[in-house]
């Protein structure tokens, strides 16, 4: 019997068959500052609920001895300190998943203030050298376009992925919609690019690994909340996210 998918036995299966393929696994801070090696995957974790799986995936990679990012957005939701501080002292990267033109309603100078006061919010918690953007698919306000009228280098954060990345080079991977091909239904998870593969499941995901034929830069963005082996909680993100990829279909023409 073939493995359900989205499970973190089948997540322990995908890291350990990068490692098979010599894929050297690091934060997007490694990236930005240090190690921009020809074969790498830079792992991202956008935590939008359910910290305590993002606590579960921190603690599978660093029983691989693999560090990542973890985005946590400021809501209640998201936000435990207690679980981010864990997630950090096993020296992964923490990160703002700031949302925060979406919180301004469109307000631009309202939406900086608020970057800045729940960025030193976070800071109390962890050190946060990068950010990267909430997509909440249900807002009018992409909130990327904070960076047309400021900078976040002001607020000393070294890289948003959406913004320093080129991912014309960079093959970026997502398992926003619960599969890793929701090109149609994703509204702002998405990059302009020509790498594609027919990857849907993470089965086939692994399958390509096997073959080694995939790029040699990777950004994988891996949400914890969809993740589960507990029967019940796995069902019940299954059936959730099937009804929001009606919803985001239909936002997206």
């Amino acid at each position: 019997m073939a493995d359900r998918d989205f499970t973190f036995r089948l997540y322990k299966k995908l890291l350990l068959q990068f490692q098979a393929q010599r894929y050297r696994i690091i934060p997007f801070r490694d990236y930005l500052e240090k190690d921009q090696s020809e074969k790498c995957l830079i792992l991202r974790h956008d935590v939008d609920k359910y910290p305590e799986n993002a606590l579960i995936c921190a603690g599978i990679e660093k029983e691989y001895n693999i560090r990542s990012t973890y985005y946590f957005r400021i809501v209640k939701e998201s936000c435990n300190p207690e679980i981010i501080r864990k997630i950090e002292d096993m020296g992964h990267e923490i990160g703002y998943h700031y949302e925060d033109l979406s919180l301004a309603k469109g307000d631009p100078e309202k939406a900086i203030e608020l970057f800045g006061n729940h960025l030193a919010t976070l800071r109390q918690i962890a050190i946060i050298k990068t950010i990267c953007t909430h997509g909440n698919p249900l807002s009018r306000w992409d909130n990327l376009l904070m960076w047309r009228k400021y900078n976040y280098r002001e607020f000393n954060i070294i890289g948003e992925p959406f913004i320093e990345l080129d991912f014309r080079k960079i093959y970026y991977l997502t398992d926003t919609g619960r599969r890793w091909d929701a090109y149609k239904s994703n509204v702002r998870d998405k990059v302009e690019t020509t790498i594609k593969f027919p990857i849907r499941k993470t089965a086939d995901l692994i399958n390509w690994l096997e073959k080694d034929s995939l790029p040699g830069i990777i950004m994988l963005n891996m949400h914890p909340q969809r993740w589960n082996d507990n029967y019940f909680r796995w069902g019940k993100e299954l059936v959730l996210q099937n009804a929001k990829n009606q919803v985001k279909r239909f936002l997206s023409g």
